[in-house]
């Protein structure tokens, strides 16, 4: 099962402090890499670090200041090798009616969730094309498969991320550089769990469309990245893979 193994990769994952981005980056730990993860709070990236163990690392990063991510990428492949692995999982969210969004807040999300994502990806391409070799992996969500009330701005930039996703694919791979996306169904983290507890009506109809009948785990979605990110994947590119349970296609 070789073929699975990340062992000699370096992964970025940014947002890997908590939740599904802390799960991405100990599924790549405990598949050999080693993982330096990225986000703005300095404390909770210290607490990750000391979870996941002697191969994982941390750098500070606001990942909406555009112009500093040349450097940030330059700076981490001098302290620590090239990046054969970036992960884009890092995103903001608001929960607002469609009617009071303004022009800030809408551009605020597009910013953080599609352009700093794709500015990241283009900084490490360009050092991956040389080598001829690399994976990124963009993180949407099921607000791009359908409509969900009260998220607008975060529905455009997550179907804007499926977009890219399919778009570098095409550009990116004839220079070895596979670029794949996951879409997370409803994942038990503690801040989702927190909001479908509160809420028994959205929960039941959560469930109630999801044919495996349970809310999915961080882990899943690290597992799903692990393997697109392996050579067990080689011949995979360009794709949006739900891990979600079904619920995508439940009725």
């Amino acid at each position: 099962m070789s073929e699975f193994t990340l062992k000699g990769s370096l992964a970025l994952v940014t947002g890997g402090g908590s939740g599904i981005g802390l799960a991405i980056a100990q599924a790549f730990v405990n598949a050999g890499a080693r993982v330096v993860i990225a986000g703005r709070r300095e404390a909770v990236l210290q607490a990750a670090v000391a979870q996941l163990g002697e191969n994982a690392f941390y750098k500070v990063c606001d990942l909406s200041v555009l112009e500093g991510l040349g450097a940030f990428v330059e700076n981490i492949e001098q302290e620590f090798g090239a990046v054969d692995i970036l992960v884009n999982n890092a995103g903001i969210n608001l929960k607002k009616p469609a009617l009071e969004v303004t022009d800030a807040e809408f551009q605020n999300i597009l910013q953080v969730n599609l352009q700093a994502v794709f500015a990241l990806s283009r900084e490490v391409a360009n050092r991956m094309a040389p080598r001829g070799k690399g994976n990124i992996l963009l993180i949407s969500s099921m607000a791009s498969q359908y409509g969900i009330p009260k998220v607008v701005a975060y529905t455009a930039a997550k179907s804007g991320v499926e977009g890219i996703t399919k778009a570098l694919a095409v550009e990116w791979s004839p220079l070895g550089i596979r670029i794949n996306c996951i879409a997370p169904g409803f994942i038990e983290t503690e801040m989702s769990a927190k909001a479908l507890n509160n809420d028994p009506e959205r929960k039941n109809r959560v469930l109630s469309r999801t044919p495996m009948q349970h809310l999915g785990k961080p882990e899943d979605v690290g597992l799903a990245a692990v393997f697109l990110s392996s050579r067990a994947a080689k011949y995979i590119t360009g794709v949006v893979l739900p891990v979600d349970g079904g619920n995508a296609i439940g009725f």
